[in-house]
């Protein structure tokens, strides 16, 4: 494992720049830029202190797990054509065709957000038909934009945000609102 790459992956997504990195784990600027580059290695209770900046925590920094995937482009789309009843379907997640789920139609303006959703039982899948949002799963952020869609379950604490405003799709299985 790349720790230094992990970090700056994770401080990059988190918006940060080493100075405002370095600030909020009362670390210098210069100590983070080595840490990123494998140029040196941080302590365990300096590691603790620069992941709790950036959400995570140690258990999570070192799983290494497969990533799941949540966002889905046109590429992951799987399309069956029956010839017996003369039509094509095109799964935009693949294999959606087991899941149960309730859809609603979403408008974030800019800005905005969904209400945080505590962890239960169940599927949330969603369809972005303008703009893009960012999903905020667990410690976790994916971004997904027009034409994407996503799908997790429901386990964690989730939400949605854009910047810039969009409109999508959100399927809820069971609903939870």
């Amino acid at each position: 494992m790349n720790i230094g790459q992990k970090i700056k992956q994770l401080r990059v997504l988190k918006g940060l720049t080493q100075e405002e990195l370095a600030d909020r784990a009362e670390l210098s600027k210069g100590f983070i830029s080595q840490v990123e580059r494998n140029l040196t290695s941080p302590s365990i209770a300096t590691l603790m202190d620069i992941l709790q900046c950036l959400g995570t925590t140690v258990s999570d920094f070192f799983n290494d797990s497969p990533e799941e995937q949540i966002v889905f482009s046109q590429e992951d789309y799987f399309e069956k054509n029956d010839t017996d009843l003369q039509n094509t379907i095109h799964w935009i997640i693949p294999n959606a065709q087991k899941n149960q789920m309730e859809p609603i139609r979403i408008k974030l303006e800019p800005g905005g957000s969904t209400y945080p959703d505590n962890p239960h039982e169940g599927e949330e899948f969603g369809y972005v038909l303008s703009g893009s949002i960012t999903i905020h799963l667990g410690s976790k952020t994916y971004r997904a934009k027009k034409g994407e869609s996503f799908y997790f379950t429901a386990d964690r604490k989730h939400f949605i945000t854009s910047k810039t405003g969009a409109i999508l799709i959100w399927v809820s299985s069971p609903p939870s609102f």
